[in-house]
Parts: structure tokens; sequence; C-alpha cells
């Protein structure tokens, strides 16, 4: 502090080193020189310090009020001593008195320096807490650091990241120094600083994936109307076009697959349908079960259900494995989903008719009833048929090219296509 240019030339370095305005170092230091200065001169003083940004000079003033006699002479000053100062002073006056000690010692110093290093840590946490806030709700790429307890730390510039259990993809394993892209879930400040949650398993890493891949996404012209994810396992995407010459589902996939590939890269393989959203919930819940073939849907719109016939060798299709595709297929359009195969629908009731009342009171039974009934004949059925015409194809991505252009009317819905 006794030498002004060495606080300068200090006070630039560390505004480039921590990249800190130089102003806001200024006025920290004079806070915690006031803080220092009331010891000596106590609480009751009105004290301010003032550092003279080019020079470095400290001075330190005490604000006095002028009245006739005073009573209080750190906060109280004469009229005659005012006047020597300066005559034309007044009694109510409020006179800046130079108080600046020859030294501050070394206790005033010491506090001084710890405020000012408090400051600085205060300042860089705003500053971090700030940059990242921004960040939530979007897509980063961080490298793995390490594992502590059950939690991933993730890398993402100057802070670690917290994958939790619950955020990170059953049976992904992640290697130290892997880059891989998060999905931000939360940032809140903490007294040590910004604390960031990230996540692989959130349905919106899919949605931001697809932004960074597909032009269209991120322009608006395609939009994702909604994800339904189990992750690590599979993902339906609904998709329209706000454009009636764009073709959703063929943007989101891209020639030979390109597009969807990255993204399932990225997803370390995650299966991925992309199906098209329709305002008729008949076609859009028929589409939702892809890859299987619908034969009819009924729809409740009262109770949010519906009642979906399939072909006799489509059931276990429609079903998938542990009843996966219908269950996705119930997130992604928000109608509870019961299938039947054609026999079964003939023998329980007709296609069509008084479908409420007979559905709505068996629908809960049925579905629960979907392991026991369907995963014997799924083992059998599912795994040969499934993994023979679909997987294969899906994992490649050629047949892509096969889908016919959607347009407005129903997706292809035999097995080949993803």
């Amino acid at each position: 502090m006794d030498n002004a240019s060495e606080l300068i030339s200090a006070l630039d370095q560390v505004s480039r080193e921590k990249g800190i305005d130089k102003e806001v170092i200024f006025e920290a230091i004079e806070t915690s020189l006031v803080l220092a200065c009331k010891r000596n001169f106590g609480n009751t003083a009105s004290i301010h310090v003032n550092i003279d940004r080019n020079s470095g000079t400290v001075k330190v003033y005490a604000a006095k009020e002028v009245v006739e006699k005073a009573e209080d002479e750190s906060t109280q000053i004469t009229l005659a001593d005012a006047q020597a100062i300066m005559p034309n002073y007044a009694i109510g006056d409020i006179v800046d008195i130079v108080v600046t000690p020859r030294n501050f010692g070394r206790i005033s110093a010491q506090t001084a320096k710890q405020v000012i290093v408090q400051k600085f840590r205060e300042i860089e946490r705003e500053q971090l807490h700030n940059e990242y806030i921004g960040k939530e709700k979007e897509i980063i790429t961080g490298i793995v650091q390490r594992k502590e307890r059950r939690n991933i730390l993730v890398a993402i510039g100057k802070l670690e990241a917290i994958m939790p259990p619950g955020e990170q993809v059953p049976g992904e394993n992640l290697s130290f120094g892997e880059r891989i892209k998060v999905y931000v879930t939360e940032v809140k400040q903490t007294t040590k600083g910004p604390s960031v949650t990230v996540s692989r398993t959130h349905p919106e890493l899919v949605r931001r994936l697809f932004e960074q891949e597909v032009p269209e996404v991120y322009e608006g012209i395609v939009e994702i109307r909604s994800i339904a994810r189990e992750a690590g396992s599979r993902t339906k995407l609904a998709v329209v076009s706000n454009m009636p010459d764009v073709d959703a589902l063929g943007a989101c996939v891209g020639p030979n697959g390109s597009r969807v590939n990255v993204v399932v890269a990225e997803l370390r393989g995650e299966k991925i349908d992309i199906v098209n959203w329709d305002e008729s919930y008949e076609k859009y819940i028929s589409s939702a079960l892809s890859p299987s073939r619908v034969t009819n849907v009924i729809v409740n719109h009262k109770t949010m259900s519906a009642k979906v016939i399939v072909p006799d060798n489509q059931l276990s299709l429609a079903i998938g494995k542990d009843g996966q595709n219908a269950r996705l297929c119930a997130k992604l359009t928000g109608f509870k989903i019961d299938i039947k195969n054609e026999s079964q629908a003939k023998e329980s009731e007709p296609v069509r008719g008084d479908y409420s009342n007979d559905y709505d009171d068996g629908y809960d039974d049925d579905y629960d009833d979907y392991d026991d009934d369907y995963d014997d004949d799924y083992d059998d059925d599912y795994d040969d048929d499934y993994d023979d015409d679909y997987d294969d194809d899906y994992d490649d991505y050629d047949d892509y090219d096969d889908y016919d252009d959607p347009g407005q009317g129903d997706n292809k819905q035999d097995s080949e296509a993803p």
C-alpha cells in the first residue's frame, strides 16, 4: 500500500489473470479499507476511502457535520474549525476531512487483504454463475474426470459438473478423459461457487442433438413435438414440418441415415424411432406404434385412451420387449394404449361399436397382463422376427431410403422401416 505505483501494477496483473474489471477491484479495495479503518476510527464514524485510478494514491476521508459545539468529534466538527478549512461552510454542512493514517498498521492491512481476497472469490463465483446459468437447459461437451461415490464428475470449462446416478445411462461405461455431450439440468449458486448438474438420460438431450445435426430442426422448419425415451435402449420422436415442401422425417434421418446416425453414435447405439406427428390421433398413434402395422385405432378422447387392433402376427412387435414399444407409444402420444390382435378383438367385442364402456373397464387388467399374456409369445415371435427383419436394418440405417414420402398420410408401417 506504501508504493502506489506497485498497487496499480498489481491490480493490472490481477485484472488480466482473473478476467475481472479493474474498476470492480478498486471498489472492492475501497470497501475493504473502510472496514479496516473503522477499527481505528470507530463504527460511528462516517468513513469513505478513495483510490486515485491513475496514481494509486489512497486517501481516507471522514464525513463530519458542522455544528456550533462538537459533542462527538468522530462525526462532528465545530463551525470555527470548518471555516478554517473553507470560510463558506455553515451550520449543517458536511465536511470531508482527510484522516489518512500514516500507517494503517499490520492488523488493518491484514484485514484489508483478507477482505480483498474474499471479494475476489465472490466476484469469480458470481462471474462463473452468470456464465453457466446461460447454459442451463442446453447441451455442452464435457470431459469425464472421475467417479466420486456414485456420481460422475465431468469437466466443463472452469468447472466440474456433477452427473448423479439417476442421470447416468444404465450400462454406459464412461472412461477417464472421454469427451461426451451432456444436458445441463440445473445451475445453482452455493457458498463454494456454482454447482452444475448434467444428464445423459434427459429426453431433451435428444432434442438438442437433433438441433445440432439437423438445420431444419434448429431453424424451426421441422418441429419435434414430442419425445419418449428409455435411455440406453430406445427413443421415439414425433416430428412435423411447418413447410409443406419439407419432409420432416426425411430431414431428421438425412441421406442414407447420415444425420440420425450421428445422434445414435453419441447415444452409444440407442435406437431411435422417428414418426410423423399428426392432428388425427388415430394416425398419430398408428405411426407411434412403428415398426408394427396397425389395422384400426379407436380413440376415447374423454379418457385419453385408445384401443389398437393389429394383425395377429404383429402383436408381439406392437407390444415390444417387456412392453417397451407400447409403453413408449403411450408416453409419446399421452394416451393409454390397449393393444389387441384381430382374433382377440373379434372374440371380445366388435371392432366398431360401443367401445368406451367395455374398453375403459377392462383396460387396466388387459394392459397389466402384457407380461403374462404376451411375453411367452414375444420370446418366440419377437426375438426371431424382429431381430432378423428389423434390428439389422435399423442399426445400419440403410433402409431409411425405403420410406415413402409421408406427406399428410400414414407412415409405411411394415417392420422393415424403423
